[in-house]
């Protein structure tokens, strides 16, 4: 049966390998740098590690086949990350090991989380990351896992929660804009920028 369950640390392989198979605009990353734990040393390893109670998975019984991770204070995981993810990233993803510009891109993103936060943190600190692989897409579990993840983050205090996106993401901004979610005020065409409170009904 398949079921929402909160993240347990054996499933870390299968955050990687989820995040991978939809790191290309929700499509498969696989190949698409030097390393393909690059994607998910950025947008899943650390926030399983710093936060693993936000962080929820959705079980098929044999495998991970999508996932919702949140930190609920951006700034302070800024500084978390660079104190204690970063340094390990550096050495895992050198720059010079780089192929091509976007990956040169990808890893200096690695290196500056905190240039990804958005002016509107104070009203809305928390931030999430959301991935289903296609067997799981069209059926309900996004917006359960965007709901079980509201609900912990209202448990906590946290009023509003932001995501930033690839606008070549169609289906994902879809998908967004169907939950209630909202452009924020530093929202661009090029890099969305995207909120919901979490007492909202999804």
């Amino acid at each position: 049966m398949t079921l929402i369950r909160p993240y347990q640390p054996s499933d870390r392989d299968d955050l990687y390998r989820v995040c991978v198979l939809t790191g290309a605009s929700g499509g498969d990353a696989t190949g698409l740098y030097s390393d393909d734990a690059l994607l998910p040393d950025i947008f899943a390893g650390p926030y399983a590690a710093y936060q693993p109670d936000l962080a929820f998975v959705v079980d098929t019984g044999d495998h991970v086949a999508g996932y919702v991770i949140a930190v609920a204070d951006s700034l302070a995981y800024a500084d978390w990350y660079d104190a204690e993810w970063r340094p390990g990233f550096i050495a895992a993803h050198p720059l010079e090991s780089a192929k091509d510009d976007n990956e040169r891109g990808m890893i200096g993103y690695g290196r500056n989380v905190r240039g990804s936060i958005p002016p509107e943190v104070a009203e809305y600190p928390a931030h999430l990351h959301i991935d289903l692989l296609p067997e799981l897409q069209g059926q309900g579990f996004g917006r359960r896992l965007i709901r079980t993840l509201l609900a912990a983050l209202r448990e906590r205090g946290v009023p509003a929660v932001y995501l930033t996106m690839s606008p070549d993401n169609h289906d994902a901004r879809a998908f967004y804009d169907r939950l209630g979610f909202h452009e924020l005020p530093s929202s661009t065409p090029r890099g969305p920028v995207l909120g919901i409170r979490t007492d909202a009904t999804v």
